[in-house]
Order: C-alpha cells, then structure tokens, then sequence
C-alpha cells in the first residue's frame, strides 16, 4: 500500500475536516487535529491549503456548493415551464436547506459560524443561486410567461424575497407547521406578479 501522502487529496482533507468541525466545532477545529484524522502531519494538510483560513474557506464553499449544485438540475429543466421550474427550485432550495439544519444541527451552527466569516464564499453561493432564478426568469420572459423588464435583477429580488426560507438566520422557523404553505403562498405572489400581461 502507497504512503499516505502519496493518496492524500485536497477532497480527502476537506472530507476530514468537516468531520472535525463536526466534532470539536469552529473554535477548537485544527489543522492538527484534521492531519491527526488522516494520519498525516500538518505540513501534509499545508501542502494542499496553504493557511488554516484557507482550508476553513474550501470547506466552507464545498457546503455551499451542494445546495447549488442540487438545484441546478430543476434551473435547467426544459421539460419544465418555467413557472414551474420556479416554483420547484424554490421548494428545492427550502429543502435543501432545511435538510442540512434539520439533519445535522451542530454541524449546520458550525457552517453557519464559518459562512459569516467567509463572507466571500456567502457572496459567490448566493450568485451562483441568483445565477440560477436568473435563468429561470429569462426562460420565462423568452416564453412569454413571464415579464421582467431585467432578469437578473428580478432574480435577486425573488430571492431576497423569499429569505425567510433559505437564510440561516431562519432555521428555527423552518420546523414550524405550516411553513411549507408560507412558502408556496409567497410564490404564489411573486409568480403573480412575474406573469406577462396580455
């Protein structure tokens, strides 16, 4: 069997750090204590992130990234209207993110704690979202469905429009009963007020 250093990729790393911070939270996570996970040294670990905020930073955007990257499947479904496709991504993104603090709430604080450290990360995810609803609105405007008069602005705020029910700072709600019908109410709103008029 190769050394370990010969197999150690920067996935297996940020693989074993989300299990520390699952463990020992943001405060008390290491670089030493990831390279203990992996039977390495630290200097391993640096060889692939070059300073603790760096490895913090790719760990942090590899959360993020999952939920865009279990939504872009409904951002890209043409065999869906684009009214519904707005509908299911928002019911996706609510998912998503209701899953990982509901699933996993230690770890969800903790990711929540490095997020507002990364502001960076937080910036690029919710572009790469708004990215998303963009082009669900533009689909729509193309089809006729829809009238914006800028798509990308309109996506930003059906975005910021729905925050109760993405944004962090709204886990505990998202438990509540009833909340599914909440969220299908406000999109019942925005979708009316994004419907072209004849």
């Amino acid at each position: 069997m190769p050394p370990t250093s010969e197999i150690l990729t920067a996935e297996r790393i940020l693989e074993a750090t989300e299990e520390v911070l699952r463990r020992h939270g943001p405060a008390k996570a290491t670089v030493v204590d990831v390279a203990r996970a992996l039977g390495v040294s630290h200097g391993s670990v640096y060889r692939h992130f070059r300073t603790k905020a760096a490895l913090r930073d790719a760990v942090t955007k590899r959360w993020l990234d999952r939920t865009f990257e279990s939504l872009s499947g409904i951002a890209t479904a043409e065999d869906l209207d684009p009214e519904a496709r707005l509908r299911a991504w928002f019911t996706g993104l609510f998912a998503a993110k209701r899953r990982k603090a509901g699933d996993e709430p230690e770890l969800f604080a903790t990711f929540s704690v490095l997020a507002i450290e990364n502001g960076e990360a937080v910036g690029a995810h919710i572009a790469d979202l708004t990215g998303q609803l963009t082009r669900i609105v533009r689909a729509g405007v193309d089809a006729g469905t829809f009238t914006a008069a800028d798509p990308a602005t309109t996506a930003r705020a059906l975005f910021h429009a729905t925050g109760r029910f993405h944004d962090p700072r709204y886990a505990r709600d998202w438990e509540q009963p009833g909340v599914e019908g909440e969220l299908e109410a406000v999109v019942d709103l925005l979708v009316r007020g994004l419907r072209a008029r004849d």
